[in-house]
């Protein structure tokens, strides 16, 4: 908090997830069954750290996150960043989709100010609800100063994750986020931050993409690649209209025969396709077990594949050549 007499004051935006869910009959849980003044009620503590300006942006699990809320989500957290007595965005989100849509407003939001999301593994009303935690820490976050400047962030499990790198790993444990190619951004710990230092790839303030068009986002879908697969689901996409595809490769984003021939043949038909992993880990470097270059492929780099589907729906917005592609995913 700032040494000011006027307490820092932050925006408190609220979509749902299991930080917000209520047990049911038996093991079950409905996902945003409480309002977000129910669950800032439950953490008195928020008060030492911020005055907080809250609204209820959605009440959905992020398995039904889609971009209708996405849109309406970016838009009230960049009315709130370009507003000067708001020091920065804190969003309660389901964990399911939690890396996909902290990556999208990474690339979308036209800010240096912090912005924060921030989930629960168990619902509020569990035994051990880590909920309250997570969210006094992901407001200590989004109220200090040193947080400005590194782009999205998540935090989780006492521990700060950058949204380019941050992915869920686990079904049910706490531990879930992991950040497996670049590391932590940080640690809190009761609300003191330790930062190990800052994000390298482009984003918020320095985006392209940023503030977020009102255009559509075209169509991208993802294809799980395994042994022995066929053409058959390259095909149904491109015959469905999706203008890019992200290929969850074995290995180093690599397909068997037939499916490398679809993705070539959906290339020549102007569909972008990109050469991700479904290893959780690692990059996928061009041009090694795959001829990107003469086939008209783009490397995903490190991302994997529900991220590089974000950044390819943004890329096609600007260009549909794979070169200028490999580029954007280079820088991002």
């Amino acid at each position: 908090m700032s040494n000011s007499t006027v307490p820092t004051r932050l925006r408190l935006l609220a979509t749902g997830g299991t930080i917000a869910g209520a047990e049911t009959s038996g093991r079950g849980y409905r996902a945003a069954a409480l309002s977000i003044e129910a669950l800032v009620a439950a953490v008195p503590q928020i008060a030492a750290l911020a005055a907080l300006d809250v609204e209820q942006v959605a009440r959905i699990g992020s398995q039904d996150m889609d971009e209708g809320v996405w849109r309406k989500l970016a838009a009230r957290a960049q009315s709130a960043l370009d507003d000067p007595a708001i020091a920065g965005v804190v969003i309660t989100h389901g964990t399911d989709t939690m890396e996909e849509t902290g990556y999208f407003l990474n690339l979308v939001l036209k800010t240096s100010k912090p912005v924060v999301l921030v989930g629960a593994m168990r619902p509020a009303t569990a035994i051990s609800a880590d909920g309250p935690m997570n969210l006094y820490n992901a407001v200590a976050v989004a109220a200090a100063p040193e947080s400005a400047g590194r782009g999205v962030l998540v935090v989780a499990n006492d521990e700060i994750h950058f949204a380019r790198e941050v992915a869920k790993t686990n079904t049910t444990q706490v531990g879930t986020f992991k950040s497996p190619n670049r590391g932590l951004a940080g640690l809190i710990h009761n609300g003191r931050l330790h930062y190990f230092g800052p994000t390298v790839r482009r984003h918020t303030a320095a985006s392209e993409f940023a503030p977020l068009s009102a255009a559509d986002l075209p169509r991208v879908d993802i294809v799980y690649a395994h042994a022995g697969m066929g053409r058959e689901l390259i095909d149904a996409a491109v015959r469905a209209g999706a203008c890019g595809l992200v290929i969850a490769g074995v290995g180093d984003g690599n397909i068997p025969a037939a499916a490398l021939a679809a993705c070539t043949a959906a290339t020549q038909a102007g569909v972008a396709v990109v050469r991700s992993s479904r290893t959780g880990g690692g990059l996928v470097e061009r041009n090694i077990e795959v001829d990107d270059d003469a086939a008209g492929f783009v490397s995903a780099e490190e991302l994997n594949p529900q991220k590089a589907r974000v950044l390819l729906q943004l890329g096609l917005t600007r260009t549909g050549d794979p070169q200028r592609l490999q580029a954007i995913f280079q820088d991002y």
